[in-house]
């Protein structure tokens, strides 16, 4: 399978999320229509600077996505976007997609996002990594420079992100656990055979796990152009810390009243579904073990069936069934469930809070990113089926306790024994302020975009 990646014509995010280069920006252009032709010759230029999966960037890399306004403004034909899948072509912020999404009402709707919403979309993103903060400042200046040359760009906004060292969202909980493997790539050797997926589910013209290739746009005179291509879901979400502490804080008291930090973690890990080193509630149900931090090759059918570690609508759960999405047919569970993986890239932005039990007034977040060959079939069924629906499993009222689209009855079950603990009032602790489907294009086909006109 190795042999068969085209890696010099695979834009390098797809295949890396680049944890050696911890400092990170993603810059948002819009282009003049006016000026297609300065914007095409930026993009041919810069298509010499784009990271590829041939090889490793010690000290930076440089990927970029469209979006179907970002396409057309570019000159691209109507029969060229009809090409595309449907959402993409519809767009993050259009009234369907926000109602599968979840996103169609309360302050997490389109007209009240900062970018990416009906009156101010965005057409191009730049993500742009760094082994240091001088580096990437270094790299925005550069490419600063190049925008304003061509004279058909402007930057809409740029969003800076990064790792900390501990690789730890804000939440306090170890990120990037929990990743599928592609088929052919080095990760797929060291990782459990049951999270190895076939890369057409992340790349266009490869066998997907249906067992056929995954359908490539048809861009230019050639098919294939558009093979070695993906899709891009970038989702801009603030995380309220202090609020989701406090809550577990208030949760987690003893009948006297008194705080107990060692039940206030317990309560954070059941409603993430693992602890913070990373560590699944399914195999260390009763407190941490961070020797098993990075541990990926478990079942929930085969250790866990009843939700009595993990419950059954943790967050880590629901994303990611594994072997429990049938009941009492884990191998069959497998099977569904890799064909509703997709390949997260996110990362934070903000500072740390100082102490997770009391507000600062800072904002931070994450910059939530995935990659998959179908947005419907794998993001949007995962954020609709699995997320944002109250029967999911055995369940009947709740969502995904800590990224769902919570309502004002919202409660999350957790199943133990002699009987059940219901939490209810659980509060929206996440909220989405940007948001767009992208495009990213194998490097052949930025080449050939940048001749069009």
């Amino acid at each position: 399978m190795a042999d068969l990646l085209e890696r010099a014509d695979i834009q390098g995010i797809i295949l890396s999320g680049y944890v050696h280069l911890p400092w990170s920006a993603f810059m948002l252009l819009t282009i003049d229509p006016a000026h297609a032709g300065g914007a095409r010759r930026w993009l041919g230029a810069i298509a010499d600077a784009i990271t590829t999966a041939e090889g490793k960037e010690d000290a930076s890399s440089v990927n970029l996505a469209l979006t179907a306004t970002g396409l057309a403004n570019l000159g691209l034909d109507r029969t060229a976007l009809d090409s595309f899948a449907i959402p993409f072509t519809d767009g993050m912020n259009s009234p369907l997609r926000s109602r599968i999404l979840g996103d169609a009402t309360g302050d997490t709707g389109p007209e009240q996002w900062r970018w990416g919403g009906p009156h101010n979309p965005v057409d191009v993103l730049l993500m742009l990594y760094a082994d240091s903060d001088r580096n990437r400042d270094a790299l925005v200046a550069r490419i600063r420079a190049e925008i304003a040359a061509s004279g058909a760009l402007a930057e809409c906004a740029l969003l800076d992100a990064g790792l900390y060292p501990d690789r730890n969202e804000h939440f306090g909980f170890a990120d990037g656990v929990g990743q599928p493997a592609i088929d052919g790539t080095g990760h797929a050797k060291r990782a459990h055979a049951a999270n190895v997926v076939n890369p057409g589910e992340f790349l266009f013209g490869y066998e997907n796990e249906y067992g056929y290739a995954a359908e490539a746009p048809a861009l230019g005179p050639k098919r294939d152009l558009g093979k070695n291509g993906s899709y891009l879901v970038f989702r801009h979400t603030t995380q309220d810390v202090a609020g989701f502490w406090q809550f577990l804080d208030r949760q987690s008291r003893t009948p006297d009243g008194r705080e107990d930090p060692v039940a206030r973690e317990r309560l954070g890990a059941k409603f993430v579904g693992r602890w913070k080193s990373g560590a699944p509630l399914a195999l260390a149900p009763d407190a941490d073990d961070p020797n098993l931090g990075a541990t990926d090759a478990f079942g929930y059918a085969e250790n866990d069936a009843h939700g009595f570690g993990c419950p059954l609508g943790a967050h880590a759960r629901r994303a990611n069934p594994r072997d429990a999405l049938l009941t009492d047919k884990p191998a069959e569970s497998l099977k569904r469930t890799a064909r509703h993986r997709i390949m997260r890239r996110g990362r934070s932005y903000g500072p740390r809070i100082a102490d997770p039990l009391v507000p600062d007034g800072q904002e931070r977040g994450l910059h939530f990113m995935c990659l998959c060959a179908n947005i419907a079939r794998q993001f949007e069924f995962v954020q609709q089926t699995w997320i944002n629906n109250p029967v999911f499993g055995e369940l009947g009222v709740e969502v995904d306790p800590l990224v769902g689209a919570q309502s004002d009855a919202a409660v999350m079950t957790l199943q133990q024994t002699p009987v059940r603990r219901r939490i209810t009032g659980v509060p929206s602790f996440v909220r989405l302020v940007g948001g767009a489907y992208f495009f990213v294009p194998g490097v052949s086909a930025l080449r050939w975009l940048a001749t069009l006109g």
